[in-house]
């Protein structure tokens, strides 16, 4: 098995802070990606909140890696160290975003101190981006309100400048990236305005998923669907993202002509995520069970006591002592 790493073998290293405690310059390489300098970001989704998962990914070249904390278990320490893991077992080649658990102002501050860019979900105005922002942005001349951390980057050690003609919060004021997500037919007709009134938003993830389950439309593994309104509504979108020039990011699986199909014109594209890989298990196992059926390996050997059973009206009853186990036909718990 090969992984193909980008092609100066870099990666997002090129963009990498001073200090790999510090996000990377996500935010120019998203803007070299929109304009065809490099190839789109090539990310990993993380739906799992397992730091060994993402230590053993950290090492295979890819540009992102997306660790999901609005939709698992994890917790600030997990989230951090899942950050870290990434970062520095992949040299700084790959780039962590953190999907953040709604707008929570504490939530930002902790994807952003570990080192993290973000990914913002439920963007649905201008009031709940302007927070966000003002959540992820140092001093009043981006009507920032986050509070600069007093021992996460070490004078001397860690807080070196990407800019040596600008401060340590200026610089990382342009470090880390901010995607938003849209998820609902309100927010698709409010981008407009959210892209005119908040220019630091890096990239738009439109969530197909959430956008279809909220329009009352069938999920359809938020793979689209064909309906009047939704291709509308694709269209505003769209069309929205080219009036304001602002990059796209979004899911891009499955055979090359899906791939490409979905993937098309996304300067950020998901291309594997832990949860698919894992699905495939269970065509391993479906595999293993054609090519092994039951056949005699031997003489029987005398079977062990293993209770009465008695099977009856769709339900099996294994009585063991004081235990018994009643199992429906459907194979639920009864």
């Amino acid at each position: 098995m090969q992984f193909q790493r980008s092609g100066d073998g870099v990666g997002m290293a090129k963009y990498a802070a001073p200090s790999l405690f510090q996000p990377h310059r996500a935010r120019q390489a998203i803007r070299d990606a929109h304009a065809g300098k490099i190839q789109p970001l090539m990310g990993m989704y993380f739906g799992l909140s397992c730091p060994p998962l993402a230590r053993f990914t950290a090492p295979m070249g890819f540009d992102a890696a997306w660790i999901d904390w609005e939709h698992s278990s994890c917790n600030v320490e997990t989230m951090t160290q899942m950050v870290h893991e990434t970062m520095f077992m992949s040299g700084g080649r790959t780039i962590p975003f953190v999907r953040v658990p709604g707008h929570d102002h504490a939530a930002i501050g902790y994807a952003l101190d570990a080192g993290a860019s973000l990914v913002i979900p439920q963007v649905e105005t201008v009031e709940q981006c302007k927070h966000v922002l003002s959540a992820a942005k140092f001093g009043t001349n981006q009507n920032g309100t986050r509070s600069a951390p007093p021992f996460r980057l070490i004078p001397g050690l860690t807080d070196g400048l990407v800019d040596p003609k600008r401060d340590l919060h200026q610089n990382l004021n342009d470090q880390a990236a901010i995607m938003i997500q849209i998820e609902t037919l309100a927010g698709i007709h409010n981008l407009d305005a959210i892209l005119t009134e908040c220019p630091d938003v890096d990239i738009v993830w439109i969530g197909t998923l959430d956008a279809r389950v909220s329009m009352n439309m069938p999920a359809n593994g938020g793979f689209g669907g064909s309906e009047p309104e939704w291709l509308e509504a694709l269209k505003i979108y769209d069309e929205t993202l080219k009036k304001h020039n602002k990059p796209r990011a979004g899911f891009a699986m499955g055979p090359p002509d899906i791939m490409k199909m979905l993937g098309a014109g996304n300067s950020f594209i998901m291309c594997a995520a832990d949860v698919v890989q894992l699905l495939q298990l269970g065509s391993s196992l479906s595999l293993a069970r054609e090519v092994f059926p039951a056949e005699k390996k031997g003489e029987a050997i005398a079977d062990l006591p293993a209770g009465d059973k008695q099977i009856s009206g769709g339900e099996l009853n294994i009585i063991n002592g004081m235990e018994k186990l009643a199992t429906a036909a459907t194979g639920a718990p009864v």
